[in-house]
């Protein structure tokens, strides 16, 4: 927790420290009008002290301070020949109860307020001066109570109960927890798109390697009667597909260990996409590349994106085109973006994969493509066949 300096300590003292300023302010206050009352009587001590004590709650216990300040000013016509200073405290009771005390209390005091007003000029001033001057007497009382009562009610919480706590640590503590809520909402956000990209890639590692198993596999156990070589060859293809799909794999899921020094290896990008045709090449499928414009460096995830893009559609080609189909794969480096495309000559509309539950396939190109600012446009072709067509721009 930080610490305050000097300053901010200053200025949160009085905050903290109400009651004991409330004390010492009515003590003084007390202490001043019972020094003047002394001349006047026994009377008008018991008065002032009456209306000034309780100021030390006026604060943390508005209604019962104004009450004993409200019998002092009723008490004061009758035991004090004379008005007293004490009168300044029915103001300072009058402002803290519309400023902290219940809305109730807060319209009472003002009534008593007014009601003074009226008794004060008939009491002191009416019996020795004639009635127009008692009359304005009365109207500076009753207009110096409206004032102050509104002063309290704009000044405090509009006569909405006690006055705010302090800061305290309280306070703190529940500004810590409710950051803490809002660090584990996005350390739960992340590990959710962290979880929807795993799942993403392993589709692709697994649909794409398990297609080029099954499809050697097939042909494997037709060539082993008739052309042994041919079937060590594709067991050698098998062997290796396994292997990289391992590694992927291990790769993929690495992420999911903690500790520190986890090496891993570098996740494909558009400069494998070579490799990954040859791959699916030797697994029977007839599949041409084409290369155009100058290749330049991509963010990682932009490359990894086409990469699977790529690979996703041969996979469909694999599993939907049918047997003797050709696909052709073209790589376009143009200025702005890099452009692929995945045509094959197979059955065409039967090659639409549905989207499985959880949303792969077409849809999850189409949104690997969406997340870098691009995007995926599929479909049959005039004639037979199946097209993908994918725009991902250098700049996200």
């Amino acid at each position: 927790m930080q610490k305050q300096n000097v300053f901010d300590r200053l200025v949160a003292w009085p905050r903290v420290h109400v009651l004991l300023l409330d004390v010492l302010g009515a003590l003084a206050l007390t202490f001043v009008c019972v020094a003047t009352a002394t001349a006047t009587g026994g009377g008008a001590v018991l008065v002032s002290a009456l209306m000034c004590l309780p100021l030390a709650l006026r604060r943390v216990r508005p209604e019962l301070s104004g009450g004993l300040v409200a019998a002092g000013g009723l008490l004061q016509p009758v035991l004090a020949a004379d008005p007293q200073v004490a009168n300044v405290a029915v103001l300072i009771a009058l402002y803290s109860l519309a400023a902290y005390a219940a809305p109730w209390a807060s319209r009472g005091g003002l009534l008593l307020g007014l009601f003074g007003a009226l008794v004060a000029p008939a009491r002191y001033v009416l019996p020795s001066v004639d009635l127009l001057n008692a009359v304005a007497a009365a109207l500076f009382i009753a207009v110096l109570v409206v004032a102050t009562w509104l002063l309290g009610r704009g000044g405090g919480r509009g006569g909405g109960g006690r006055p705010p706590p302090p800061p305290n640590e309280q306070a703190l503590l529940e500004r810590a927890r409710l950051l803490e809520n809002e660090r584990e909402n996005e350390s739960r956000l992340a590990a959710t798109a962290e979880r929807q990209r795993i799942a993403r890639e392993m589709h692709d590692v697994v649909a794409h390697s398990l297609s080029v198993i099954i499809a050697q596999a097939d042909g494997g156990r037709y060539a082993a009667a008739a052309n042994p070589a041919a079937a060590q060859e594709v067991l050698g293809t098998i062997s290796a597909t396994g292997r990289q799909a391992l590694a992927d794999m291990r790769n993929l899921l690495g992420v999911l260990r903690q500790g520190p020094g986890d090496e891993r290896a570098p996740q494909p990008d558009a400069a494998r996409v070579a490799d990954l045709v040859e791959q699916v090449r030797a697994s029977g499928l007839d599949v041409a590349l084409e290369v155009t414009g100058e290749p330049r460096e991509v963010p990682p995830a932009i490359g990894l994106a086409a990469y699977r893009i790529v690979q996703e559609s041969l996979t469909n080609v694999l599993k939907h085109a049918g047997p003797a189909a050709r696909a052709r794969v073209e790589v376009r480096w143009d200025p702005d973006a890099l452009r692929l495309g995945v045509d094959d000559d197979g059955r065409g509309a039967s090659a639409l994969v549905e989207p499985s539950s959880g949303g792969q396939g077409l849809v999850g190109m189409a949104e690997r493509a969406r997340l870098h600012g691009g995007a995926v446009v599929s479909g049959p072709r005039p004639g037979g066949g199946f097209s993908v067509r994918a725009t991902l721009p250098y700049a996200s």
